[in-house]
């Protein structure tokens, strides 16, 4: 059919929650003063990473199946 929309989803917010989870872990805690010491960075940056992991799943899964299967 052509190319599934979940791969290029799931790579942009799997290269954007990595950036922001180094992000995170590599800043220092006194950046975090403001936001009641709470690394948002870090958190944000897991939840993008985790549904960037989700959508390259399912499109794997999506991938798998043949035309048959889609019916």
């Amino acid at each position: 059919m052509g190319l599934d929309i979940r791969w290029p989803i799931g790579l942009m917010f799997s290269i954007v929650g990595l950036l922001l989870t180094g992000y995170g872990i590599s800043s220092g805690s006194g950046i975090y003063k403001c936001s009641l010491g709470i690394n948002i960075n870090l958190i944000w940056g897991i939840v993008l990473l985790v549904f960037g992991a989700a959508m390259l799943a399912l499109a794997k899964i999506a991938s798998g199946k043949t035309p048959e299967d889609k019916k």
